[in-house]
Order: structure tokens, then sequence, then C-alpha cells
């Protein structure tokens, strides 16, 4: 996949998270959940712009595994929402999909990153 195409699918899921976030409940479970969504979800494509602007293949790496990170807290917080019912699992499915492919290229790029590095060592 090219950065490019990262980058845009990385900003539209952050959209997509925050409709989701904009329609969750005005109540305790809704505003603390969505609050922690929101940050892990749209902290994705920033990382993730971050990275591809990285100084060297390590500051790329490690810049990777904060979006990885930031991923995984993603789907954390998209699971409750949809084990506890508070967004229908049918809204909740395609997003929670979305984050797992993208986890996966993610993660995929960092193991590729990581053996240029040791390659070049």
């Amino acid at each position: 996949m090219r950065e490019v195409d990262l980058k845009d699918r990385t900003k539209d899921f952050a959209k997509r998270i925050i409709e989701i976030c904009r329609n969750l409940p005005e109540n305790r479970d809704g505003r603390l959940i969505g609050n922690q969504l929101f940050r892990s979800s749209t902290s994705i494509g920033a990382n993730y712009r971050s990275a591809c602007r990285a100084k060297s293949l390590a500051d790329f790496i490690a810049k990777l595994s904060i979006v990885e990170e930031e991923t995984d807290e993603t789907l954390y917080w998209l699971e409750l929402l949809d084990e506890l019912k508070i967004v229908p699992h049918k809204i909740i499915k395609p997003i929670h999909d979305e984050a797992n492919e993208i986890l996966a290229i993610i993660v995929s790029s960092i193991k590729t990153s990581k053996k240029r590095k040791n390659k070049t060592q």
C-alpha cells in the first residue's frame, strides 16, 4: 500500500470514529469511552503522518510502533462499545474490521522495516 493511500485511509478512519463519538449517549459511559476512543483513533493518522517524515529507519520504526499501540487501544474501546451494547454491533463491526486491517498493515511494515534495519547493521 502506498504511503498516500494509508494517510487517506487513516484520516477517513478517524472521521468515521468521530461520527460514532458524536452519537454516543450523553452519560458517563458514553463520555469516558468516547473521549478515549476519540483520542486513540485520531492519533493513528497523526502518528502515521509523523512516521512518514521520520529522520531515520529507527525513527520510522519507533513512530510506527506508536501507531500500532494507538490502533490496538482503539480496538479495545470499540470492543467495549460493542460488548456493552452502547453502539449496535452492525455499526461497530465495519469500523472494527477496518482497524484490524490498518493494524495488520502497520505490523507488517514494522516487521519489514526491522528486517531491513538488521540487514544494514
